[in-house]
């Protein structure tokens, strides 16, 4: 019998390896639903579909290597950064799946959560007032009108492959739908700055891409889920992570 690895865990949903099949196990079936749509839509390579018996969706593993994960190196070349970048762009053109996704919550909606995490990281001890404070006036630039695209909606680098110069798949479309296509752009090279001009010649310059909203969104991404994180027993602390992004905007 072939080795089970726990992948990710936590109270709502987790992810385990058994030899070349991924089993994803999650309390809440839109998501899943949500996840099957959205790579059934998408024009990149996604994971294949094994079967679904809910509460638990088998895919196959990817080819390929991810490109690295938030907090660690990446040893991937700039031409692999390139490509993810024009696999990225690629998304962003197809046409709009049905719903709005993480990357899709309102101007209004994130405002209000913004100034919640903030007053709670501060109240409770856990950022200096000031770091907060910058990094909550970078993050107003985020909060503009936007024209909707296909997001991913959670497209950390750990969930891109790569396999040289080339895009193998990309997995968990748990979060996609119609969203800010600069979101994606922000999550995708948090935590790795030194790569963003890599990404974006991939993701082509014939469109603004406007770095100052890419920087509001990794202010804005951090501020946002330091609670959840340690909620569920993961380190934002840790180096390279989440709150070593916030203090480099001060």
């Amino acid at each position: 019998m072939d080795e089970v690895k726990v992948v990710v865990a936590h109270s709502e949903r987790a992810t385990l390896r058994v030899g070349d099949v991924f089993l994803k196990v999650d309390a809440d079936q839109a998501r899943i639903d949500v996840e099957v749509e959205a790579m059934s839509l998408a024009p990149v390579p996604t994971p294949q579909v094994l079967w679904r018996k809910p509460p638990v969706l088998a895919i196959a593993a990817l080819p390929g290597t991810t490109l690295g994960r938030l907090g660690g190196p990446s040893t991937e070349a700039p031409a692999a950064w390139a490509a993810a970048g024009a696999a990225i762009r690629k998304l962003h053109d197809a046409p709009l799946p049905p719903r709005p996704g993480q990357a899709g919550r309102s101007i209004v909606a994130l405002a209000e959560e913004l100034d919640d995490e903030c007053e709670w990281l501060v109240a409770n001890g856990l950022l200096p007032a000031g770091l907060v404070n910058r990094n909550r006036q970078v993050a107003e630039a985020a909060l503009r009108p936007w024209t909707p695209a296909f997001t991913h909606g959670d497209l950390q680098i750990a969930h891109v492959f790569v396999d040289g110069d080339e895009v193998t798949g990309i997995i968990d479309w748990s979060e996609a739908g119609q969203g800010d296509p600069l979101y994606d752009l922000a999550t995708f090279t948090l935590g790795h700055e030194e790569h963003l001009d890599d990404v974006i010649a991939g993701y082509g310059t014939d469109i603004d891409v406007d770095l100052d909203v890419i920087h509001a969104w990794w202010s804005l991404r951090s501020l946002l889920v330091v609670r959840w994180l340690i909620e569920h027993r993961f380190d934002p602390f840790a180096p390279g992570c989440e709150v070593d992004v916030l203090r480099s905007r001060m």
